[in-house]
C-alpha cells in the first residue's frame, strides 16, 4: 500500500492507496511543532482505525508547502514504516515542462495538481485550489505547466477582516439568499461568498482567453464546494486531486504502485 501526504499550511490531507484504489483518506491540522514520533504515532492510529497495519505500507509520498516540516515527516516515514519516502521537489520527474521562473518556486501541490488534472480531465485545464491561498494554475493543451495566479485565501482574508474591524465578527460561510444583506451577518456572507466567487470567475475567464476557451476548470481545496455552487466557470470539484497526483508521481518516479 501507498500512504500519500499533502502537507498544506492549514491542513495535512492523507490517503492510503492499494494500487490505484483509494482505501481511506483523512484531514488533520498542520502542526509545525509536532515531532516525528507524534506524527508517526498519529498516522499509525488513523491507519489502524481503518484496519491497515504499518507493515502493509510499502511506500510514502509527500507533497509539502511547509519546508520546515519536511525532515520531520521524512523521519516519521523511515521510523514508523521502514521506507525511504518520496518527497516531491525540484528533482522530481513530473512528465511535463514547467514554464515558471525559477521552476523551484512553484508550490509542490500546484505541480502535483497539474499532473492529476492533465491525467484525469485532459488539457488545456485550469486548477483552482481554494486553500490557505487561492491559487490558479494553467495547464497548456500539450499538458505543460504555464504558471498561474495567487490570491489571499478566503480564510486568511476573513480573519484579517475580523481582526481589523472591531464591530465585525465571524459568520458561517454559507451563501445568503440575496446579495443585498439585510443585516450584518447576511452582508458579510454576501461579500465573502459572492465576492470571492466573482474573483474566481474573473481570473478563470482571463486565463481561458490566454490558454484556450475549451480549458476544463477543476476546483479543489477546503472551500471548493462552497464557491463552486455559485461559480459560473468551475465545472467540477475534485477534493482528491492532489492525492491522485501524488499517486501518479510515485508510480512515475518509483516505478511501482506500492
Amino acid at each position: 500500500m501507498l500512504l500519500v501526504l499533502d502537507v498544506g499550511n492549514s491542513n495535512i490531507v492523507l490517503g492510503a492507496y492499494s494500487g490505484d484504489r483509494l482505501l481511506a483518506d483523512w484531514r488533520i491540522r498542520t502542526d509545525r511543532d509536532r515531532t516525528a514520533d507524534e506524527h508517526g504515532l498519529l498516522f499509525l492510529q488513523m491507519l489502524s482505525h481503518r484496519g491497515i497495519t504499518a507493515e502493509e505500507i510499502r511506500g510514502v509520498a509527500i507533497s509539502s508547502v511547509v519546508p520546515t516540516m519536511n525532515d520531520t515527516l521524512c523521519l516519521a516515514a523511515r521510523r514508523y514504516f521502514d521506507v525511504e519516502p518520496f518527497l516531491v521537489g525540484s528533482n522530481t520527474d513530473f512528465g511535463i515542462s514547467i514554464d515558471y521562473h525559477p521552476p523551484s518556486d512553484v508550490g509542490a501541490d500546484r505541480l502535483v495538481n497539474a499532473v492529476a488534472a492533465k491525467e484525469f480531465y485532459g488539457a488545456p485545464a485550469i486548477v483552482v485550489d481554494l486553500g490557505t491561498a487561492t491559487t490558479f494554475d494553467a495547464i497548456a493543451a500539450n499538458g505543460d505547466y504555464l504558471g498561474g495566479a495567487i490570491a489571499p485565501g478566503i480564510g486568511i482574508s476573513t480573519d484579517a477582516l475580523f481582526r481589523a474591524a472591531s464591530r465585525l465578527y465571524r459568520v458561517e460561510l454559507v451563501a445568503p439568499a440575496s446579495s443585498v444583506g439585510k443585516n450584518t451577518i447576511q452582508a458579510m456572507q454576501s461579500g465573502i461568498v459572492f465576492g470571492f466567487t466573482g474573483q474566481v470567475d474573473k481570473l478563470v475567464r482571463m486565463i481561458k482567453r490566454e490558454i484556450g476557451e475549451q480549458a476544463r476548470v477543476i476546483a479543489t481545496g477546503g472551500l471548493a464546494e462552497l464557491i463552486a455552487e455559485q461559480s459560473e466557470t468551475i465545472e467540477v470539484v475534485d477534493q482528491m486531486l492532489t492525492l491522485e497526483g501524488l499517486r501518479l508521481l510515485w508510480k512515475r518516479n518509483r516505478g511501482d504502485s506500492a
